[in-house]
């Protein structure tokens, strides 16, 4: 590249710079250093000294199984910042599709995902009914059938949350209309409304985990399974914090370490 004026004389002995070269020696200086910072920036994103995850995650995967995957990662990366958004299936799938997330664990539709998505199954959760245990068992067999909750008081989730539509539509398909206690509440004000006795909930087991003061009944055959994925958009090359996040996700269930009526795929 051609400057339009010579940068270097020589002079007897060696060189020196002139005029010209004095004037582009300190923007030569500044373009190095940028470099230098440039590269030095990448080699953290790169090597997770630094970066950002934005990850998006159900309520109760929130409150489940997302505060020991993210403690493990957050041990092993403490330069890496962690946003997290809690929401329903339906908001975090808009949010993939805005560029608002990186990643989210999501629960799959029966018709499958989003063609605009890329999934990975990940889980397979068992629904149970939750109820006080320091009342009457909803039934007396081991399982329940979802039948004798006809006339059960039931606490249910707000509109737009993923198990109230399953729950309305295992109801339709059992013959009953089920009826409501109390609705409208997210995870922890269903299960906090199931402890104060107003009504039984059908809720994944997972969430069940370390609430003594609920109980768990298993629905009897064929049941209510709801599967998790992790879900990006597709194509999309994620940035290097997010695939570390969406492997440590997949090996801690790969591990095996989950609660009774979750498996992992």
């Amino acid at each position: 590249m051609s400057l339009g004026a010579p940068l270097f004389e020589r002079i007897r002995g060696g060189v020196t710079l002139t005029v010209a070269g004095e004037t582009l020696l300190p923007l030569a200086q500044r373009m190095i250093a940028d470099a230098d910072a440039a590269r030095d920036a990448v080699a953290d994103i790169v090597g997770l000294r630094r970066g950002e995850v934005r990850l998006g995650a159900t309520p109760s995967l929130c409150s489940s199984l997302l505060p020991v995957v993210l403690r493990g990662y957050r041990a092993e990366h403490p330069g890496i910042r962690l946003h997290v958004t809690e929401g329903s299936s339906q908001d975090l799938i808009a949010d993939l599709l805005a560029h608002t997330l990186d990643l989210a664990l999501i629960v799959l539709p029966e018709q499958g995902a989003d063609p605009a998505l890329e999934t990975v199954e990940v889980l397979r959760e068992s629904l149970v009914v939750a109820s006080v245990a320091s009342g009457p068992a909803p039934t007396v067999a081991r399982q329940l059938d979802l039948t004798e909750l006809r006339h059960t008081p039931m606490v249910m989730f707000r509109d737009g949350y993923d198990i109230r539509d399953v729950t309305l539509q295992a109801c339709e398909r059992a013959g009953f209309t089920p009826k409501f206690a109390v609705e409208g509440g997210e995870m922890d004000a269903v299960l906090a409304f199931v402890e104060a006795g107003l009504g039984v909930a059908l809720v994944p087991s997972m969430v069940l985990v370390n609430r003594p003061l609920l109980r768990a009944t298993p629905l009897a055959p064929p049941g209510m399974r709801r599967t998790i994925a992790l879900a990006q958009r597709r194509a999309a090359i994620l940035p290097h914090a997010a695939a570390a996040l969406r492997e440590a996700v997949i090996e801690h269930i790969a591990a095996g370490e989950l609660p009774f009526g979750v498996r992992a795929l």
